[in-house]
């Protein structure tokens, strides 16, 4: 069912080449740390290019509750006049984060160590995904986390009223981990170091320092270890956000596959830490190009071209690369149905505790279609049927879970035979124009009862 509403099902069926140019929305990470760290500033961040997506607009209204001035003034224009690191005021409600793991660990680590009480709920995918590897560290500092059974929400956190800096290694590749514990670190006094042993996106590195902190990241033996000096006073900024290279993966991959296809993306950021689809792509013999390479707010930013791409092939996707695209494995699946043999991905544990389990959930689904797929706790592997070999035909559960929803929908505009997915609703959590924008370049939609 769709957290928005009853399930309103969808098909994509094979339809002519997709062309044009595909203007995906503002990043999703990079908007909810622009609004939290506006928000723990001192004065007025403005931001262009925001995602207005359910998830981002969740955090916006979270802001708005522990007492930030959060205004929308336009497409994508947002101000936020901030109260200042430790400034947090307690919520007179409970904070809804929908569908957004990234909202609700990364507000959990902004309110932890200010002496505020807030109360976290979300929709049924959030409220069964795991908070205790965010509410474990953040006990350190003196927070408190009260949730349900297995760390779960509806959960209150009472915040320490005298936090104490943290020394903190990762236990698993986690953004949102690393993220909490260093906006946690803010409001604590002396120096909150975090270790990493696998890097990251480190957008909240990026972002703290843009905004004033100190931060210091260096690679050792013991892994990247950031070093945040607490209690700074962030200065308000004036944030780009650039487009997201995690939306920008569906029409990417959407035209690698469809016959004919020739797409454009512009504006797409290419940190380091998020580019590994497009990386692996390549690798298995996609034409895709970059082009106009130029950097924007602090971040390596590219057009990229997508072209129809028959003669890819199987590979084996080296496990360290899996962080810098954990979110892009469902749709990397997808290509690797159309590729010639075997593209095996190693390393992705973490896709069984997202919005769903993501591994079991493209292994279903694309078997349903026709596809050769195997499972592993921490791998999957997919085998290639070529270019318009995979038969489709099948209906696919998306379990709440847009990425979920978008990959299949891809699937579907080069099946042979229509695929369909149980619920679109889930998709405007990330990306509220994906129907549009994929219908503009040829995608053919039908929605149930249309």
């Amino acid at each position: 069912m769709s957290a928005h509403g009853d399930p309103i099902p969808m098909s994509a069926r094979r339809a002519g080449p997709l062309s044009g140019v595909a203007e995906v929305p503002g990043d999703k990470s990079i908007s909810h740390r622009a609004l939290i760290l506006g928000a723990l500033s001192v004065g007025e961040t403005r931001i262009t290019g925001l995602l207005e997506g359910q998830d981002v607009l969740d955090t916006a209204r979270a802001m708005r509750a522990f007492g930030a001035d959060v205004a929308h003034l336009g497409p994508g224009e947002w101000v936020v006049n901030g109260v200042g690191v430790g400034g947090f005021a307690e919520p007179a409600d409970v904070i809804d984060c929908g569908n957004s793991g990234t909202g609700v660990r990364l507000i959990m680590g902004a309110m932890a160590t200010s002496p505020v009480t807030a109360t976290f709920t979300g929709d049924a995918s959030l409220r069964a995904r795991p908070m205790g590897r965010v509410t474990d560290p953040l006990a350190l500092f003196g927070a408190a986390a009260y949730g349900r059974a297995g760390g779960r929400l509806p959960m209150t956190v009472v915040g320490a009223a005298e936090p104490v800096p943290v020394r903190y290694v990762v236990p698993v590749p986690s953004a949102q981990v690393k993220s909490a514990v260093l906006l946690a670190g803010l409001n604590a006094p002396g120096e909150t170091v975090v270790i990493e042993r696998e890097a990251t996106r480190d957008h909240t590195e990026r972002m703290l320092a843009g905004f004033g902190a100190a931060v210091h990241v260096e690679q050792t033996g013991e892994g990247r270890v950031i070093v945040l000096t607490g209690q700074p006073e962030l200065r308000p900024q004036t944030i780009a956000v650039p487009r997201d290279p995690s939306s920008a993966a569906f029409p990417v991959c959407a035209a690698l596959i469809v016959e004919g296809s020739d797409v454009l993306v512009p504006g797409i950021g290419l940190n380091p830490t998020r580019a590994g689809l497009f990386t692996t792509l390549i690798e298995m013999g996609a034409d895709l190009s970059y082009e106009n390479l130029r950097e924007e707010g602090g971040e390596p930013v590219a057009d990229l071209r997508a072209r129809f791409s028959p003669d890819m092939k199987g590979i084996e996707v080296p496990a360290e690369r899996a962080p810098s695209m954990i979110d892009e494995y469902p749709v990397l699946a997808v290509v690797a149905a159309f590729a010639e043999g075997v593209t095996r991905m190693p390393g992705i544990r973490e896709l069984r505790v997202k919005e769903s389990d993501r591994i079991a959930a493209m292994a279903a689904g694309l078997r349903a279609c026709g596809a050769t797929v195997e499972e592993g706790e921490d791998w999957m592997a997919v085998t290639g049927m070529g270019p318009g070999g995979l038969p489709g035909g099948a209906t696919c559960a998306t379990h709440l879970d847009h990425r979920i929803a978008m990959s299949f929908l891809c699937a579907g505009m080069a099946a042979q035979r229509p695929v369909t997915i149980d619920d679109v609703g889930p998709i405007a959590t990330s990306f509220p124009v994906f129907e549009p924008l994929m219908e503009g370049l040829g995608a053919a939609f039908t929605r149930a009862g249309a």
